[in-house]
């Protein structure tokens, strides 16, 4: 299966089209509304709760954007749909509420957040929920091994790869040496078989997304770009901008 062509159509609102200054919060339903009458695709995170939700939230932790703190795996889907946000009186969304929300109006291209453990039921939950979604939606991750899972669990729907160039044990601790040399240069893309990377844009050009957008033919997502220089690497290096900050049309 080859990337299809929505997936690039488009800029693509990292977190949604946000802006806390208007109240309008990073993954939260006003985000997703915002992004959807701008016609850009959604960019969102997921995280596992403690009973085995798929949560739209990017921090694995609690307390940069909300009261309290603690672990969401720590938390049931019931809790966290509880939980208080400091600039918005919404509240955190599951996977399927997006979806309903959404109900196919723009694509979907949903980070799979990973704790380097093997642990798959994020990616199940993910795929019980598009099993019943008829919308266009992607997954993608940092973590080959949860590239992996979409592959083996979702094979009909687009995957993905989040990378950059270098990978530090104090920027991730919860990868082993060997995870983060097999994340290095996307050396496990011929195991994952990604249809598209999205790599970081402070990085670019780099020598692997170029061969894997020039030589296997996979799209070049870029993120996250906020600035007009960033917004010109992007356009010179890469297929579509995962983006935030802005509107692409103004």
């Amino acid at each position: 299966m080859r990337a299809p062509d929505w997936l690039t159509a488009r800029p693509v609102a990292h977190r949604g089209l946000h802006d806390e200054a208007r109240g309008i919060v990073e993954n939260m339903p006003a985000a997703a509304r915002a992004a959807m009458a701008g016609n850009f695709s959604i960019e969102l995170d997921i995280q596992l709760t403690a009973d085995g939700e798929a949560m739209v939230h990017h921090d694995d932790e609690l307390g940069r954007l909300t009261e309290g703190s603690g672990s969401l795996r720590t938390r049931t889907a019931a809790e966290l749909r509880q939980i208080v946000f400091r600039n918005t009186s919404e509240r955190m969304m599951s996977l399927a509420d997006l979806c309903a929300l959404v109900a196919g109006r723009v694509p979907l291209v949903i980070e799979v957040k990973s704790h380097f453990d093997g642990d798959r039921r994020l990616v199940r939950r993910m795929a019980d929920v598009l099993s019943s979604y008829d919308g266009p939606a992607a997954g993608m991750s940092f973590d080959p091994d949860q590239v992996l899972a979409l592959r083996e669990l979702m094979p009909a729907r687009p995957r993905g790869i989040v990378a950059q160039r270098s990978y530090s044990a104090a920027e991730w601790p919860d990868a082993t040496p060997d995870q983060r040399a097999t994340m290095t240069d996307l050396h496990h893309a011929f195991r994952t078989r990604p249809h598209f990377v999205a790599y970081w844009v402070n990085e670019l050009p780099a020598l692997a997304p170029w061969i894997a957008r020039n030589i296997f033919r996979c799209p070049l997502l870029t993120w996250t770009v906020r600035t007009p220089e960033q917004r010109a690497r992007a356009a010179r290096y890469a297929d579509q901008m995962i983006f935030e900050g802005f509107h692409p049309e103004v």
